[in-house]
């Protein structure tokens, strides 16, 4: 079910999406080579309990998963697409391309943030990796008004990365959603789609829009831990994650600096 956020909510909200903002780009300016990512994950917590704040992720369960996720970050290098769980043994070096996502529970409701950072000087492959998949989020959230749906976004995002002559892959089983008053909402919000399909936008809605690229194939794997989504080729991946507003005019993005 759809979920319609109220004034109220979409006040709270709107603190909250400034507070994840705030902590995300703080741990980024932590990324650097040598740096493990658990303490990412160690500074992005002291950051959110520090401002009286849960950590969204941590003890979180989605459906089909055995174990609750043991980190407050999700922290994916190079080939691993999403949930990287954070561990002391796990270095960044030079080179390497480190996605962090992160949510936080702010007076009771939920926000959800994701960027991808060089580490170091990387190639210039990466680095074209993370402006399009950077900038394939904000043609999304340029297409989420009002009255399209979400087959709009989707197209949106799909048309502007197939109008590069590299062949990203799209990964296609993860996608974006609604969030608010639970991390996970309707509606499923897929990374491609045609025009006109889809649930419709209505004003009041709040989603968390993330494509995810692959320098390669699109087709991912899961490791073991239940969490850790991979290329299934090996090849990079990047990840950008805002939440948003749907008004009755521009989207409004939540989880920015004000």
């Amino acid at each position: 079910m759809i979920i319609i956020k109220t004034p109220e909510e979409i006040e709270i909200l709107r603190e909250g999406g400034r507070r994840l903002a705030t902590v995300l780009y703080q741990v980024r300016e932590k990324i650097a080579p040598g740096v493990s990512t658990r303490e990412l994950d160690a500074y992005a917590e002291k950051l959110i309990r520090a401002m009286g704040d849960l950590p969204a992720f941590l003890g979180y369960r989605p459906e089909g998963a055995q174990v609750p996720f043991p980190a407050t970050l999700c922290v994916s290098i190079n080939d691993e697409v999403v949930h990287g769980i954070p561990r002391p043994d796990k270095i960044l070096k030079a080179g390497d391309i480190v996605a962090i996502d992160l949510g936080i529970k702010h007076r009771g409701l939920f926000t959800d943030m994701a960027l991808t950072a060089p580490v170091g000087k990387v190639s210039a492959p990466d680095l074209k990796l993370l402006a399009v998949t950077e900038e394939a989020l904000r043609q999304g959230i340029a297409a989420a008004r009002a009255g399209r749906t979400v087959g709009d976004i989707g197209h949106a995002i799909e048309s502007f990365v197939r109008s590069h002559k590299e062949k990203y892959g799209i990964v296609e089983v993860l996608a974006g959603h609604g969030v608010g008053r639970k991390v996970h909402e309707d509606p499923f919000i897929p990374n491609f789609g045609k025009p006109g399909t889809g649930k419709k936008l209505l004003p009041g809605m709040v989603l968390a829009l993330e494509p995810m690229l692959n320098l390669g194939t699109k087709k991912v794997t899961l490791d073991d831990d239940e969490y850790t989504f991979r290329t299934a080729d090996g090849q990079k991946s990047a990840h950008f994650e805002h939440t948003i507003l749907i008004t009755e005019g521009e989207p409004e993005i939540l989880t920015r600096l004000r």
